[in-house]
């Protein structure tokens, strides 16, 4: 390989661990020193949307009962399950609502959300998944956080990742991470939030038009954080450190691939130009260098450079320790493959599945 292209590839290299670096913002959501008397006074309510979620919905309501500071109430809203959710909230203490007809133009997601936070009282609303856990300090970490900044704050949550196949979501994670935490978002009026977990005050909710103003939205927590920016409502995320983590899909790979198919592709319509351009040119400096690191000395460089990076950034993440980083091919196979696949479900089929659902994009009908 002569010296110009070697040039040039280093630079293509260099810029992309650049843009890693420049995304990446270690911003974690931190417990207060002393507990405020404001923050301890305030009402926080918890609504979680669930369907067929019997299996994760009891670490998430047991890690509720050790809160220092408890919730007002807890409200899931069985979304259709079929596997019981509904009775295995009700045994572990939650107020439950259950519906199984959704009205016409809602995604289902949307109607829990709105439906829940209808049967709340609390002064904040913490909007939870049930796949997230919270650590003792948690929820009071959440409502300083809410009271610190006066806006909706959102949370990307530390990803347990246990199994192999788990740790294939490796490069999704650090990109959700780039563009949540990104500098570039800042000043994009289609900011949104991270819908995991997301933490605002009753009257901002019901000044940004709730859920029922996004009703039709398959991508729920982009469009919210975007009704909130336009009627004035600040955005903050922060990374959930050791106070809020996940574990999102662990019915393997096939699980993994339907739930990020469904936002992949139409996410990036929201997202800032500058923030698009430089995870793609992070993305760029990834493939070339575990496709082609053997070639050239400066490829393997990059390698072990990228391999570097990853490990360093994947510790704040979550746990997928230091083969993934340097087997980074594998998840960025992963990445493309499922790329391919929200292409092909939203271009060519105009919809999205989830959770046995095939939802109509732009309608929020059953396909």
């Amino acid at each position: 390989m002569n010296w110009m292209l070697e040039a040039a590839i280093g630079a293509v290299l260099a810029a992309g661990l650049w843009a890693g670096w420049r995304l990446f913002d270690k911003k974690l959501l931190q417990a207060p020193a002393d507990s405020s008397p404001d923050v301890l006074r305030k009402t926080v309510s918890v609504v979680i949307p669930a369907r067929n979620e019997a299996a994760n919905l009891p670490h998430l309501l047991e890690s509720l009962r050790d809160q220092t500071l408890p919730p007002v109430e807890i409200v899931v809203v069985d979304d259709g399950s079929e596997d019981g959710t509904g009775e295995v909230a009700a045994r572990l203490g939650a107020s439950v609502v259950r519906h199984d007809e959704l009205p016409p133009g809602w995604t289902g997601k949307n109607w829990a959300l709105w439906e829940g936070f209808h049967h709340t009282t609390g002064d904040i609303v913490v909007f939870l998944d049930a796949d997230v856990r919270l650590a003792p300090r948690g929820l009071e970490a959440l409502a300083s956080a809410r009271e610190q900044t006066g806006g909706a704050v959102s949370v990307v949550p530390y990803h347990v990742v246990p199994t192999p196949a788990e740790k294939l979501s490796l490069v999704f994670n650090m990109l959700g991470i780039f563009v949540f935490m990104s500098p570039y978002e800042a000043n994009n009026p289609r900011q949104g939030l991270y819908g995991p977990c997301i933490v605002i005050s009753r009257a901002d909710y019901l000044r940004a038009g709730g859920h029922a103003g996004i009703r039709s939205e398959v991508i729920d927590d982009l469009a919210l954080g975007a009704r909130c920016k336009a009627t004035g409502v600040p955005l903050v995320h922060y990374l959930g450190g050791d106070l809020v983590s996940y574990r999102m899909y662990p019915g393997g790979i096939r699980q993994a691939a339907e739930g990020f198919a469904k936002s992949a592709v139409p996410s990036m319509a929201v997202v800032s130009r500058m923030t698009v351009l430089l995870c793609a040119l992070w993305m760029i400096g990834m493939f070339l260098t575990s496709l082609f690191f053997w070639l050239d000395w400066v490829l393997a460089a990059g390698f072990i450079l990228y391999a570097a990076q990853l490990y360093r950034m994947s510790r704040v993440a979550g746990t997928f320790g230091l083969l993934m980083p340097v087997l980074h091919l594998f998840p960025s196979l992963f990445f493309a493959a499922v790329m391919l696949y929200s292409l092909y479900q939203t271009a060519w089929l105009g919809r999205v599945t989830w959770k046995g659902r095939q939802i109509q994009l732009g309608s929020g009908r059953d396909a």
